[in-house]
């Protein structure tokens, strides 16, 4: 727990470095809890609480009493803004805003200040609010916005609904949003692609629909989790112009094919995951360049076709799940031969063969599972009737054949 606490305080020192003046660091109240993993990797935690706690106390990086009697001060702007918001909050079961009394924000359960980063100021202002598994309910408001030196705002596995406020582009300052496990809806907050510095968006598993703006993928964020909704249309083409580690966009509605720009993400992206939606049509030739891929899941659409040889070019992936599609064609000694696989899955498609490189993964530990396809000779495979006709047959996938597909 300690530990937890100690690696907040050193990333909102990071994110909001003390002046020379203050030396102290103290840390006020409440528990830690789990946090989230920024990109691929593992991250930070802030907040939270185990088990559907509350977030942690409010963290003053610079000691001493926060002035929060300054007309006008950031703090006091803050104060009447969290008393907004914590009017609209409509059910509290943990007692959360309990906290939530007097001027002194920095004492409220959830929020935590800091020194800015730019220096215009030598008070504390208001530089993160995690109220992660408060089970809150209630709305967000417009007054929100003036939290303008916010840097993080993770309100995870609640019960808010509605909508994001469009005021909320003046949040210039703010790098991570996170409004994952709750009940917002309408279409995609286009608000959020107007915050100059985020780089962490998560609205996973709640009821946002509608399709997505091509805008999404000029921006430069690094994480973007919009599984679990009911967003629908097709992927934007420009799809490959995201500079993202992680792309989620999971157990959605998505039509159309798989954007040929994939291949053109660059080397940042680890993990695509695209499993679970209405997709048609071929997986992209050019999905061979992204070599420092680790996970690819494009499993239970309705792609077709063969697969290109250029996977055999995914030197870094560990999970390839083309499962549950329409793919046929013969797993190639190529596709076969991934150096870092660990598990590959082409479960319930209408292969009709594999090569012997294929045969090998299970002696390298690799889980390859190729049930419910259409190998003669092999177990779990489809009836034969149903491998009498391959859907897409006649689909081309404009496959460049080549011995050496990675030069």
């Amino acid at each position: 727990m300690e530990k937890t606490w100690f690696l907040l305080v050193l990333l909102l020192i990071q994110m909001f470095p003390t002046k020379g003046s203050y030396s102290s660091v103290a840390v006020v109240a409440g528990a830690g809890g789990g946090g989230f993993g920024v990109g691929g990797g593992g991250g930070f935690g802030v907040g939270g609480g185990e088990g559907g706690g509350g977030g942690g106390g409010g963290v003053w990086v610079g000691g001493g009493t926060p002035n929060a009697n300054t007309p006008d001060s950031s703090l006091t702007v803050a104060y009447k803004a969290l008393q907004v918001w914590k009017s609209a909050i409509t059910s509290d079961p943990l007692k959360i805003l309990d906290t939530w009394v007097g001027t002194n924000v920095c004492s409220y359960k959830g929020v935590f200040c800091a020194n800015p980063r730019d220096g215009s100021t030598t008070t504390l202002v208001v530089a993160g609010i995690d109220l992660n598994n408060g089970n809150l309910q209630g709305t967000l408001v417009k007054e929100l916005s003036l939290l303008t030196y916010i840097s993080l705002f993770h309100l995870n596995s609640n019960k808010f609904t509605g909508t994001i406020p469009n005021t909320f582009n003046d949040l210039i300052s703010l790098q991570e949003l996170d409004l994952s496990n709750n009940q917002f809806s309408g279409h995609f907050p286009s608000i959020t692609l107007q915050m100059p510095n985020l780089i962490y968006l998560d609205l996973r598993f709640n009821n946002f629909l509608g399709p997505i703006p091509q805008d999404l993928f000029n921006k430069n964020l690094d994480a973007i989790f919009l599984n679990n909704n009911q967003f629908n249309g097709e992927i934007p083409p420009n799809l490959g112009n995201s500079p993202a580690s992680v792309i989620n966009l999971a157990n959605n509605r998505f039509t159309g094919n798989i954007p040929t720009s994939l291949g053109y993400m660059g080397s940042a992206i680890r993990e695509v995951l695209l499993l679970n939606n209405q997709l048609t049509g071929c997986i992209p030739e050019g999905v061979g360049l992204l070599t420092e891929m680790e996970v690819l899941d494009v499993s239970y659409n309705s792609l077709m076709g063969h697969l290109p040889n250029t996977i055999s070019c995914l030197s870094e992936i560990e999970v390839l799940n083309l499962g549950h599609n329409k793919l046929s064609g013969v797993l190639s000694d190529l596709v076969c031969s991934l150096r870092s696989i660990v598990n590959f899955t082409v479960s319930y498609n209408f292969f009709s063969g594999v090569s012997q490189e294929c045969t090998k993964l299970n002696f390298r530990n690799v889980g390859f599972d190729f049930s419910g396809n259409c190998i003669p000779g092999s177990s779990s495979q489809r009836a034969q009737p149903e491998c009498s006709v391959i859907p897409g047959g006649d689909l081309n996938c404009f496959r460049i054949p080549s011995a050496r597909p990675c030069g």
